[in-house]
C-alpha cells in the first residue's frame, strides 16, 4: 500500500508493475508511476499520471491506453512503469474525478 494526496492521504494498492498487470472489472482512480532512480533509490516513486475509471479493464491497460507512449518516454522503458489503485468507497464518478483532480494537481505537470 502506498498514500497519495495532501493530509493523510488516500491509501491506494500497489505499486505494481503495469506491464503484465491485469486490471480489474472495478470502478477506481488510478496512479501511474515510476521510479526515477532505480539502482540507487529502487523504493522511490514519482507519479506520472493519475485517472479514474468505471471500469478499469475498459481503460486500455497495460499499455492501449492513450497517455501510454508519453509515460514510456517519461519512465525510459515499459519496464518502469508502475500502477497503483484506489477504489473509493461508496465513491460516484464525481468523487473520483475529483479524486484524480487533486493528485493531477500536487504529483503531475502532463
Amino acid at each position: 500500500m502506498i498514500r497519495l494526496g495532501s493530509l493523510a492521504g488516500y491509501p491506494f494498492e500497489g505499486p505494481r508493475i503495469l506491464t503484465g498487470w491485469t486490471a480489474p472489472q472495478l470502478p477506481a482512480v488510478y496512479a501511474i508511476m515510476c521510479r526515477p532512480d532505480p539502482e540507487k533509490k529502487p523504493q522511490e516513486f514519482a507519479v506520472i499520471y493519475v485517472g479514474h475509471g468505471d471500469d478499469l479493464s475498459k481503460e486500455g491497460f497495460p499499455l492501449k491506453h492513450r497517455h501510454a507512449p508519453s509515460w514510456v518516454k517519461r519512465a525510459g522503458s515499459k519496464w518502469n512503469l508502475h500502477i497503483c489503485i484506489y477504489e473509493v468507497p461508496g465513491g460516484l464518478p464525481s468523487h473520483r474525478e475529483q479524486i484524480a483532480r487533486e493528485l493531477m494537481a500536487v504529483y503531475t505537470y502532463m
